[in-house]
C-alpha cells in the first residue's frame, strides 16, 4: 500500500478538505505514478453535491490527471519509470463486450469503471480520483503524453478535449464542413481548436460577448450572440453540426433551423432537465438530434497525439489545492478561462 494525500468531501454539504488514505500494491500489469496536475471538471461538482443523484463519500474526485511514471509491474510494456502518463474518466471496463473490444470503452455494456465515485472492479473499494498526489491503472487504461505540450495544459485534454474530439471524429468533420459549437466553456473551446484544426469552418453560438475575441483567436470565424432573439434567421439550414456544449436549459428549436439537409445537433452538455423538441423541425430536412459520451481508449490516444501535432492544449488557469472550494464557485459562475487544473505537489 501506498501512503497518499489528497483533497476529499465528506458529504454532500460541505467543502473539499485534505484527506489522507492508501492507494492499492501493484499488480502485474498496473503503472504506479506521481500525480503532477489534475482538471477541475463541472462533473466533479455535479457528483460532490449529488446534483446527479446520491454520491459515494468520502468522495475524492479527479478525472483528468496528467503526471509521471515512478513504477511498473512486472508485465507492463508499454511504460518505464519516468513517462508521461495520463488517466482519464474510466479505470477499467469489462474488457469482454462488443463495444469493449471494437475500443468503445466509453459504451462498456457492463458499464465502466469511474475513476471516482464508484468502486474499484477487482477490490470493490472505493474507488478515490485525482486530487491527489499518486495513483495507480491498469496500463491498457492510461494513455501516453506528448512530449513537446505542457503538463498542466495537457490534463483537461482527457476529458474535456476527448469530449469533444469524438463527435468531431464520428460526424467526419473536415475541409469542407461548417460546425457551431454552442457555448465557449471549459469544453466549447476545445471543440472549437478541434474543428478548426480538422479544416472546418467554425461558428460559436454564445450568451456573451465577451468571448468573441477568445473564439476567432481559437479558430472561429464567426461568433452569434444567442441572446438575440432573432440570431437564427440568417443562419437557416446553414450547420453541417452542431456541438451543444451548454448545459444550462435553452430553446433548441432556434438551433435546429440552423442546420442543413442530414444535419446533426450533438447533445454535450446535460440540463438539469428534459428538453422539448418538435418532430417538425427533425422532418423538414432530415435533421437528427444525438449525444455523444467521452472516447474510448484507442480514440483518446489519437485525440493526444492530435494535439502533440497540431500543438493543441487546453487554456488553464492553475491552482494549488487549498483554493479548490472557490475553483468550485467560479466555475459555477462561469468565472474561468477555461479550466482550473490543480498542482497535485500542493496536496
Amino acid at each position: 500500500m501506498t501512503s497518499t494525500k489528497g483533497f476529499a468531501a465528506q458529504s454532500a454539504k460541505g467543502d473539499l478538505g485534505p484527506y489522507a488514505f492508501e492507494r492499492r500494491e501493484l499488480r502485474s500489469d498496473d503503472v504506479g505514478f506521481r500525480i503532477d496536475f489534475t482538471g477541475i471538471c463541472h462533473t466533479d461538482i455535479h457528483q460532490v453535491r449529488e446534483e446527479w443523484g446520491a454520491s459515494i463519500f468520502p468522495m475524492v474526485p479527479g478525472h483528468e490527471m496528467v503526471g509521471t511514471v515512478t513504477s511498473i509491474g512486472d508485465d507492463v510494456t508499454r511504460f518505464k519509470s519516468g513517462d508521461r502518463i495520463g488517466v482519464g474518466v474510466f479505470i477499467d471496463s469489462c474488457r469482454i463486450c462488443v463495444n469493449c473490444l471494437k475500443g468503445l470503452q466509453q459504451y462498456c455494456l457492463d458499464g465502466y469503471t469511474d475513476t471516482y465515485n464508484g468502486y474499484e472492479r477487482n477490490t470493490k473499494q472505493i474507488a478515490f480520483g485525482g486530487y491527489s498526489n499518486y495513483f495507480v491503472i491498469p496500463e491498457s487504461y492510461a494513455y501516453t503524453l506528448p512530449k513537446n505540450l505542457d503538463m498542466a495544459a495537457m490534463a483537461p485534454l482527457i476529458c474535456a478535449g476527448i469530449t469533444l474530439y469524438s463527435p468531431l471524429k464520428n460526424w467526419k468533420v473536415g475541409p469542407g464542413s461548417n460546425v457551431a459549437v454552442a457555448g465557449l466553456g471549459g469544453l466549447g473551446h476545445m471543440g472549437v481548436k478541434f474543428a478548426a484544426a480538422l479544416g472546418a469552418t467554425v461558428t460559436v453560438l454564445s450568451h456573451s460577448d465577451s468571448k468573441e475575441n477568445d473564439a476567432k483567436a481559437f479558430g472561429a470565424t464567426e461568433f452569434i450572440n444567442t441572446q438575440k432573439a432573432d440570431w437564427h434567421l440568417g443562419y437557416r439550414k446553414n450547420f453541417d453540426l452542431i456541438l451543444n456544449t451548454v448545459s444550462a436549459q435553452i430553446d433548441l428549436e432556434p438551433y435546429l433551423t440552423t442546420l442543413a439537409t442530414d444535419g446533426s445537433l450533438v447533445m454535450i452538455g446535460i440540463p438539469s432537465a428534459p428538453y422539448s423538441i418538435s418532430p417538425g423541425s427533425l422532418i423538414d430536412g432530415r435533421r437528427s438530434v444525438a449525444g455523444s459520451l467521452i472516447g474510448g481508449i484507442p480514440e483518446t490516444q489519437e485525440m493526444l497525439n492530435f494535439c502533440g501535432v497540431k500543438n493543441i492544449v487546453s487554456e488553464v488557469e492553475v491552482i494549488s489545492a487549498d483554493y479548490i472550494n472557490e475553483a468550485y464557485e467560479r466555475t459555477i459562475a462561469s468565472d474561468v478561462r477555461y479550466r482550473f487544473v490543480i498542482d497535485c505537489s500542493t496536496f
